[in-house]
């Protein structure tokens, strides 16, 4: 028999909780709103688990799911999650589905769109299919991964990436209102071994949300990074950059032959997001240097280390030169543009020279129109948009 009644719940007036037994509780908000809570305990956390109104729910009924959240909970049953699947709420399966049927149409790579759904098949849906989309947290990604992350990097990453999306899109609908803890997620996952040849790259997929990161506190190290992303170019071409190589007015950055590895000049068309990165930095000009981006030793350039710290800091793992196969990967895989612009947009040296030749062109307002496409992904959710 519980403590409380009927007409005890009603005379009930001031704030505080008045217990009934095995952790159910009538809570009176200093408002005078009542409503319903069953305490839990499990593995030592303690919850509350809210049962609704008092308006509504009589005392008989809130016993009566009191103890079915007390059942649930010894069974090792989420009540919340439980609740949220009788809502309607849909499993990762179902919304993996429904983010495929709504986005193939717009994924113009083949490839892309016919390994989209296959690789969750094989690799998410026996771990998560049937979890309820709101419940899946950072733990259930990475024993999905797990078991391919060093055998299959790259595969692991994409799985990774599409995960995300399809929780991404859970968020817009409204079916749950936390996104993945990436960064705590990347970092439980063992440390991939690199080959020295290549730079380690961040998933273009996870890109924009990277810069989102960058925007939240501006210092002159960030707006560079963020600039060295917008223009795919390499840290050191960013870090030398000085405002007569500038042209705000027609959204121009031309990079002098002494400055390019490949010892040519390379003109950079700047997006509206890089351009305004660029007038943004005009608050850090200094009389005694031209560089866009100084460095706090006497208008000395930056340091690599300060844009690699960045990514160390962000718990990522990449560096700022991979970055550009970030770039090369999103044109591969989610535009129409031909690789020849992307390999002109990264100022790449070509050993072919009939190849080379027909490179020679600007090609500028093809680049212009790739970098503000480039530019809008960027500023956009990514994958948090598409991966």
């Amino acid at each position: 028999m519980g403590k409380l009644s009927a007409s005890t719940v009603k005379a009930a007036k001031e704030p505080g909780r008045y217990g009934d037994g095995d952790g159910l509780y009538l809570v009176i908000s200093p408002r005078g709103g009542k409503s319903w809570v069953c305490r839990v305990q499990k593995s030592g956390r303690r919850r509350d688990v809210g049962l609704g109104s008092a308006k509504k729910v009589p005392l008989a009924l809130a016993r009566e799911r009191a103890a079915k959240v007390r059942v649930q909970i010894e069974a090792g049953i989420d009540p919340i999650a439980e609740r949220r699947r009788d809502a309607g709420i849909p499993t990762f399966r179902e919304a993996a589905a429904m983010v495929f049927t709504e986005n193939k149409a717009s994924w113009k790579n083949k490839k892309h769109r016919a390994q989209w759904l296959s690789t969750l098949e094989a690799y998410a849906f026996p771990t998560l299919g049937e979890i309820s989309v709101a419940a899946i947290d950072g733990h259930h990604v990475r024993d999905a991964v797990i078991s391919i992350w060093l055998e299959k990097p790259e595969t692991a990453r994409r799985v990774r990436q599409r995960i995300n999306t399809v929780i991404d899109w859970a968020i817009g609908k409204g079916y749950r209102t936390t996104p993945l803890p990436i960064a705590a997620m990347n970092k439980s996952l063992p440390r991939l071994k690199t080959n020295g040849a290549h730079h380690s790259a961040l998933p273009y997929a996870e890109v924009p949300a990277f810069i989102s990161r960058l925007r939240e506190r501006e210092s002159v190290g960030r707006l560079a990074f963020e600039a060295l992303i917008l223009t795919a170019t390499r840290s050191g071409e960013v870090r030398g950059a000085t405002w007569d190589e500038v042209d705000l007015e027609n959204g121009l950055w031309t990079v002098p032959a002494e400055r390019m590895k490949a010892g040519r000049e390379h003109v950079i068309p700047l997006s509206s997001p890089a351009r305004a990165a660029f007038k943004r930095a005009q608050a850090y000009r200094e009389a005694r240097s031209q560089l866009v981006f100084p460095g706090q030793r006497g208008g000395k350039p930056l340091s690599d280390m300060t844009l690699t710290k960045i990514c160390r800091d962000a718990g990522i793992d990449a560096v700022p030169h991979g970055f550009r196969s970030s770039f090369r990967d999103w044109v591969a895989e989610e535009t129409d543009f031909d690789g020849n612009i992307a390999e002109m947009a990264l100022a790449h040296a070509i050993e072919n020279k009939v190849e080379a030749a027909y490179r020679r062109g600007n090609l500028l307002e093809k680049r212009k129109t790739l970098m503000e496409a480039w530019g809008a992904y960027c500023g956009s959710k990514g994958e948090e948009i598409r991966p």
